[in-house]
């Protein structure tokens, strides 16, 4: 080999490190923001009430049908305990996501013993920290 490709054998070196660190990032960043729509999305399909409160913000927007609010987090509890007291789920099934800028947005429909819903939310995330800002649970029609 040249005496070129043997000075260039520990910048390659180097390069390979740095790649593989990055991508490593990349990987972790990707599996931060999944996990908390992972965990509300199966919090909607039992009705666990603990994990979205878990995963507000301090307030948070909520819209069951045609009452609409901004709700602290203790009472955003309440209220989607008592909503879930009496629609018990059946399935949720997301339709439709997408994000833009520091938000991320869901759509899906939550099967009950009472009916089929639409559900909208959307998380923002800021200083590393991914919240539910939005909840909207609205008549299928």
């Amino acid at each position: 080999m040249s005496d070129f490709c043997l000075n260039l054998l520990p910048i390659m070196k180097k390069l390979d490190f740095i790649k593989s660190i990055v991508l490593i990032f990349v990987v972790f960043i990707q599996l931060s923001f999944t996990a908390v729509p992972d965990d509300l999305n199966k919090a909607l399909e039992t009705g666990n009430v603990s994990v979205l409160k878990q995963n507000m913000n301090s307030t948070v927007e909520l819209v069951i049908f045609e009452k609409e609010n901004v709700y602290s987090k203790i009472q955003a509890e309440q209220i989607l305990k008592q909503f879930f007291q009496t629609h018990a789920p059946i399935s949720f099934k997301i339709l439709h996501n997408g994000q833009s800028d520091n938000s991320q947005y869901y759509i899906g429909l939550l099967k009950t013993q009472k009916g089929t819903y639409r559900v909208y939310y959307l998380l923002k995330t800021k200083d590393r920290t991914t919240l539910l800002y939005q909840l909207r649970i609205e008549n299928n029609e």
